[in-house]
Order: structure tokens, then C-alpha cells, then sequence
């Protein structure tokens, strides 16, 4: 019988116990690549902002709205490049549970501030430009619903009806665009923005926020304040800030996702900690007799401790390894689950590998203690007791 045989003998000496132990480090480790994945998930919005644009949104709120009459102020600011715009518009397609982002945008002015996507058909841009019902749809959107370009897309607006109080608002798709350096993490879909200026019964002179592009991305700061200066005292004030931030401060409005899944899994480690660490203190006790009789066979203090040290390893990363294996077996379930959510959901080989490396540790915490008791334990002592 060599080493590994008898470590994994001496840990199923109580099979149940193990097994349910077993789970519990299962779940947690499940639970870890899981939440890791999700606050992934939510920074992946962030990671690719542009040093080169900014946001200027309603000062108080969200969900408010600008003038459409502050383009060319904002646009005549010294450093201010291009501009463009975007305006929530809610709605359904199909059923309230297919959700995606719809934004009424100037085609050729959004694309232009926006160089890194690449718009397919090549005659694509120069169609939503020109035609009034036009749309383009972010590359993800298109595969996640089977559209193809050419298709009539009918969207029931929850916000804006058209002057006839119809609220069936239909759109063909003339082409799709995607970011060739990233993943989409939040799929759009654009329609032309004078279509919803002449149609919409109310908000055509309205838009939820503006985008700039600064001439000199090291005076964001600067024309930030400059653009706010100029709306203090309006009765449409403003905050503007760079997208990275603007991503950033979206994303918080959920809270701060890092710091709930760091809380989380701490109080889940923490458990599980005291949970195994006292079935290996209790596996103790029991076998004291059996170590001074393995100690009697000529096994060393080191060999002894080295065993009982070894079940605390080997049972936490059998436990990560089924952990992992279980979330990366669900993952392609999660991904099409939450991608209405995070539009790009996917499980990261490194977090399989921080989940190891963290069970390794664990595993030493745990078996520390009782390691050096079986050290320190006395032949003739253990023999009596």
C-alpha cells in the first residue's frame, strides 16, 4: 500500500461523515467560481472604455433627460471634438422577458464617435443613415435571436407612442456591428434617431445623455468642468464624467459587486474552515491509538504528521476539483441564463486555477493543528489513552 492509498483509506474511515464534509467543500468552491465569474462579468463593462470619450448626463437622476438645444453649446466647448447621443427607449420584442438596450441614435455621428466597431454589410452604416426605419444590432443580439439582416423587428414601446398612439413600433435591419477587441457586454440595438424625433408623441427634443470625444484625453477633467459650469444654474443640470467612470458608476448602482462577493465567500470559507478543521481534529482523537501503532512500525513523527496533514489536502482539493468541474459543467446553462444580464458570461480557466491554489491553502490551515499534535504525540501516551 503506498502513501496515497492509505491517506485516501484513513479519510473514508467514516464514510458519511467524509461524503458530507466532501459537499460542503464542493458547494463552497462552486459557490466561488461562480461569483468570481459574475463580478467578472460586471467589470467587463468597464475594461474597455475609451481614454477619448466622455459622458454628460442629468446631474440628479439617471433616468432623466437632457435638451436636445445643448449640442451645439456643449459641442462649441474648446476641446470638445464630436458629439453624439443616446436616449433610452424601453419597449418589448415579443415578450416582456426579452429585454435588450434600444437607443434612438445620429447614425453616422454615434459610429463616428465609436471607431472601434466594425459595421457589417459594408453599405450598412450608409443605409441606417439614410433610411428612416432603419436599425443596426449589436452582433451578440443578432446570434442570441437568429435575426438576419433585412428582417422587420416589431418592438412595443413601453415609454414612447407615436403621435397616432400606436405604441407598435417596427424596425428593418439593415446590419449588424461588433467590436472585434471585445466581447459585447451589454448588446444594443440602434435605430435611427429622426425617425423616433418625428414619430414619437412626446420626448423628440429630449436625450437621456450625451457623448463627447475630446480633441486631448488629458483635459478630461477640464472640459468635464466646463460643460457642468455652463448648467449650474439650469434647470437641467449636469454630471460628466469619463466612460470608465460612467461604466463604473452604472455598474455600482446594483452596489459594489467585488465587495459583496468578497463578504460572501469569506463567511462561506470561514464555515467551512471550523467545519473540516473540526472533523480533522475529531478524526484525531479517534485514530490517537493507530498513529502510536504506525509510530511503533518505524513511521516517523514527520511521516505521521505529513498523513494527517496530507487527508486535510487531499480532502479540501478533491472537493475544489468536483467544485470546478461542476461550475464549468453548468457554465454553458449560466451563460445562456444570464447573458440577458451581462450580455458575455464565461468561466475563466485562471478561476480554476485561484480556486486550487485556494484549497491548497485551506487545506494546510485546517490540517496545521492536528499535523503537529500527531507530531508531538508520545508512543506510550497515545498506547495508554
Amino acid at each position: 500500500m503506498n502513501l496515497l492509498s492509505l491517506l485516501w483509506a484513513n479519510l473514508f474511515r467514516k464514510p458519511v461523515r467524509t461524503t458530507l464534509t466532501l459537499a460542503s467543500v464542493t458547494v463552497a468552491f462552486l459557490l466561488f467560481v461562480l461569483l468570481q465569474s459574475i463580478a467578472t462579468a460586471f467589470e467587463a463593462g468597464t475594461t474597455n472604455a475609451s481614454a477619448e470619450r466622455m459622458f454628460v448626463v442629468p446631474k440628479y437622476s439617471q433616468v432623466g433627460d437632457l435638451p436636445y438645444a445643448m449640442r451645439q453649446e456643449i459641442l462649441g466647448i474648446d476641446g470638445v471634438e464630436a458629439i453624439a447621443h443616446t436616449t433610452w427607449f424601453g419597449g418589448n420584442y415579443q415578450e416582456p422577458r426579452n429585454f435588450f438596450a434600444k437607443y434612438p441614435v445620429p447614425p453616422l455621428d454615434y459610429f463616428d464617435l465609436h471607431p472601434e466597431f466594425v459595421v457589417e454589410p459594408a453599405d450598412a452604416l450608409q443605409r441606417f443613415a439614410s433610411q428612416r426605419t432603419a436599425a443596426i444590432v449589436d452582433k451578440a443580439l443578432m446570434e442570441r435571436y437568429g435575426w438576419t439582416v433585412g428582417q422587420i423587428i416589431p418592438i412595443q414601446a413601453t415609454i414612447y407612442p407615436k403621435h397616432d398612439g400606436s405604441r407598435l413600433w417596427e424596425f428593418e435591419i439593415v446590419g449588424q456591428f461588433y467590436d472585434p477587441d471585445a466581447p459585447s457586454s451589454f448588446p444594443v440595438f440602434l435605430f435611427n434617431y429622426e425617425y423616433f424625433r418625428e414619430a414619437a408623441a412626446f420626448g423628440g427634443n429630449r436625450v437621456s445623455n450625451w457623448v463627447i470625444r475630446l480633441s486631448d484625453p488629458t483635459r478630461a477633467d477640464e472640459v468635464g468642468q466646463q460643460i457642468d459650469a455652463l448648467y449650474t444654474n439650469s434647470s437641467d443640470p449636469t454630471k460628466t464624467a469619463t466612460e470608465d467612470e460612467f461604466s463604473r458608476q452604472f455598474a455600482r448602482q446594483l452596489g459594489d459587486i467585488g465587495f459583496i462577493t468578497t463578504m460572501i465567500m469569506s463567511a462561506v470559507f470561514f464555515t467551512i474552515i471550523l467545519l473540516t478543521g473540526n472533523t480533522m481534529t475529531q478524526a484525531l482523537r479517534e485514530r490517537i491509538p493507530e498513529l502510536a501503532v504506525l509510530k511503533t512500525l518505524g513511521f516517523g513523527n514527520g511521516t505521521v504528521s505529513a498523513l494527517i496533514l496530507g487527508e486535510a489536502l487531499l480532502l479540501c482539493l478533491v472537493g475544489a476539483a468536483i467544485g470546478v468541474g461542476l461550475a464549468f459543467m453548468l457554465g454553458p446553462l449560466l451563460e445562456v441564463g444570464l447573458k440577458d444580464v451581462f450580455g458575455s458570461f464565461t468561466l475563466l480557466p485562471i478561476t480554476a486555477l485561484y480556486a486550487l491554489a485556494l484549497s491548497i491553502i485551506i487545506g494546510l490551515i485546517i490540517g496545521a493543528t492536528p499535523a503537529v499534535n500527531a507530531h508531538a504525540l508520545r508512543i506510550v501516551d497515545a498506547l495508554r489513552s
